[in-house]
């Protein structure tokens, strides 16, 4: 997928889910609750055991319906295996340059992570397709606002403190999409098999997303 093609993908999904799932088996059940809750951005976490295998399988059971990544990636042996697996992007929690460009040279999409203007420079000389804000609850979307000041021709997907009903805002601020994780899928959740609560979320997201989009012109 190329860079054009990705970041139409990202702002058409809207919502990615950051996905931590205590087993492989929770992961894809919990993939299949999100689709079916109308979420169909997936980020798969290498905190996750066998991530992979979950990439893997989740492309073959969803296919080109769902937009899937892999996250928290660290290393280029990482970074490899998730492209491998079926992995669209790839996203790195911050900033190393050999990390960097092993992720490049996979040719998934490349997002990194950041926080600062100096650190989106950054990620931008490293030739990031989207430029991952993180922790963005540390700011909120006025901060997001601030970084599109400067920057207002960087795609910025913030993640941390992403919940339903800031969604819009944080859209509305300059996202092109947002990563949501533990108010999507909450780990008490995912432990403890509750499919439905997990679907249930899924669709206050998509609701939220369909709602802002309504009400933008």
């Amino acid at each position: 997928m190329n860079r054009s093609a990705l970041l139409t993908a990202f702002a058409e999904v809207g919502v990615i889910a950051v996905l931590r799932a205590p087993s492989g088996q929770a992961a894809i059940a919990a993939i299949d609750a999100l689709v079916e809750g109308g979420v169909t951005g997936i980020e798969v976490t290498f905190s996750t055991p066998s991530a992979p295998d979950i990439i893997m399988e989740t492309a073959r059971r969803h296919g080109p319906a769902v937009l899937l990544g892999a996250g928290t990636v660290r290393d280029g042996e990482q970074a490899r295996a998730a492209a491998d697996a079926g992995a669209a992007f790839l996203v790195s929690p911050g900033l190393d340059d050999d990390l960097a460009a092993a992720m490049r040279a996979t040719g998934a999409g490349a997002v990194f992570g950041a926080l600062t203007p100096t650190e989106v420079m950054r990620a931008t000389a490293l030739e990031a397709d989207t430029v991952k804000i993180f922790p963005a609850s540390l700011g909120g979307p006025a901060y997001l606002s601030s970084l599109r000041g400067p920057f207002p021709d960087i795609p910025l997907m913030p993640t941390g403190g992403v919940n339903v009903g800031n969604v819009g805002a944080w859209l509305a601020a300059g996202a092109i999409a947002v990563g949501a994780g533990s108010e999507l899928c909450p780990t008490a959740r995912l432990r403890a098999g509750d499919w439905p609560a997990i679907t249930a979320r899924a669709r206050q997201f998509a609701a939220a997303l369909g709602a802002y989009r309504r009400n933008t012109p």
